[in-house]
């Protein structure tokens, strides 16, 4: 699906307009009737909608996304876009401002975040241009002059419904960058999707450094999948991700309270409805990899790994996808695994071999409208000055000499 660039314009909102709704102090979406907080939007009918959604997408599961709003670090100013046919929900975005998103003064309304690496909203399979067309047009009542929809599959539903609505209307929506991100096809034989990926020689070396784990007690795979047994099992992940390379730099989930409650809140919530579980390797007592998993419809989403640095000559993580990968395969209720990895993971990208485009969309709400312009060229800026800077500070690591 290609996409060109293309102005638009909702209204033209006077300055004063700007200056009350997308200034920098205000810390929430732009204000505006079509917007709600994202705590009133009808359980039952967001679980409902969730059933129907055209895309799968665990992060935007209400036991997920509600607890990430509640608690999770830098995610809790979360408003709602809401399409509606009568009374039954049948598109949802969860949305905040340009600024506090990307700390831009301009009037678009973005992506929230779910603390996942998609963020496809769900609409009905039965309505979804529809229902994207009515979360266009909110956003429009809101003062947006552009949806900016962050991590989406490019060529999934959800994309697809937005993309026909842009279309019917002249406009043109413009991808602002894209990779391609692994995934598994879990409707294969599992030994032989590992075999093709990885080949005679690696699985050889894997085998033995397998039995070299096994030196320390046999070994074990568990799924943890009741509200009880993922509660427990998550401590468990929570205390081998703290202990790793995450938990130097300060970015374990057990690092930070907020971070913490919310993944101890939605991990059994969503183990409830069976849609999530927590996969652990254990060498004889000793737990050595472990992992979060969500399940959405007939998709499961691989959504964090901690292991124990102690045993990184013997590559736990990897050990812990192998098995997880013929888990998956042997369910037939999931036919496929997103890693919501970065686009070059070097652990999951040699084991998953399928690859999908995802990226951030810039969506125009009318045609003609210098601000869209404006929009563009401010995140495109933005995401150059952040690109060079990644580069500069790898270059200078890279560079420096090593501590003793």
């Amino acid at each position: 699906m290609a996409y060109i660039a293309d102005t638009t314009m909702v209204r033209r909102a006077s300055k004063k307009d700007a200056a009350d709704n997308y200034a920098p102090s205000d810390a929430a979406a732009p204000q505006g009737s079509a917007l709600i907080p994202i705590t009133e939007i009808p359980l039952d009918q967001w679980q409902a909608l969730a059933g129907r959604a055209a895309e799968p997408n665990g992060y935007y599961l209400p036991e997920w996304e509600l607890a990430v709003n509640a608690s999770a670090q830098g995610r809790n100013r979360t408003s709602a876009l809401g399409a509606w046919r009568e009374d039954r929900l049948i598109g949802l975005m969860p949305v905040i401002s340009l600024w506090h998103a990307l700390k831009i003064p301009l009037p678009a309304l973005v992506s929230a975040h779910p603390y996942g690496t998609l963020c496809a909203p769900p609409l009905d399979r039965g309505m979804a241009v529809d229902a994207a067309a009515q979360l266009m047009q909110q956003a429009r009542n809101a003062g947006a002059h552009a949806l900016v929809l962050r991590d989406m599959s490019l060529e999934g539903a959800a994309m697809q419904a937005f993309a026909e609505v842009s279309r019917q209307h002249g406009l043109r929506p413009r991808v602002l960058h894209s990779g391609l991100r692994a995934c598994l096809d879990a409707t294969r034989d599992a030994d032989q999707l590992l075999h093709d990926a990885l080949g005679t020689k690696k699985l050889k070396e894997l085998r033995r450094l397998r039995h070299r784990l096994a030196e320390h007690g046999a070994v074990q795979f568990d799924v943890a999948r009741t509200p009880q047994d993922v509660a427990s099992a998550l401590e468990t992940f929570l205390a081998l991700e703290a202990s790793g390379w995450k938990g130097a730099r300060g970015t374990a989930l057990a690092q930070n309270d907020g971070d913490a409650r919310f993944i101890r809140r939605a991990t059994p919530a969503l183990a409830a409805s069976g849609q999530c579980e927590i996969v652990t390797l254990r060498a004889g007592a000793t737990p050595v990899a472990a992992g979060i998993v969500l399940r959405h419809q007939d998709r499961a989403f691989f959504f964090k790994i901690g292991v124990d640095a102690r045993f990184a000559k013997i590559s736990p993580g990897v050990q812990l996808t192998l098995e997880l990968t013929r888990h998956l395969c042997a369910d037939p209720a999931i036919a496929s695994a997103d890693s919501t990895a970065s686009p070059d993971h070097p652990m999951i990208n040699p084991i998953w071999r399928g690859r999908f485009a995802i990226g951030d969309v810039l969506i125009p709400l009318r045609s003609g409208d210098p601000v869209v312009s404006m929009i563009h060229g401010a995140i495109v800026a933005r995401n150059t000055a952040r690109e060079q800077a990644r580069r500069a500070i790898r270059f200078i690591r890279e560079r420096s000499p090593r501590s003793a």
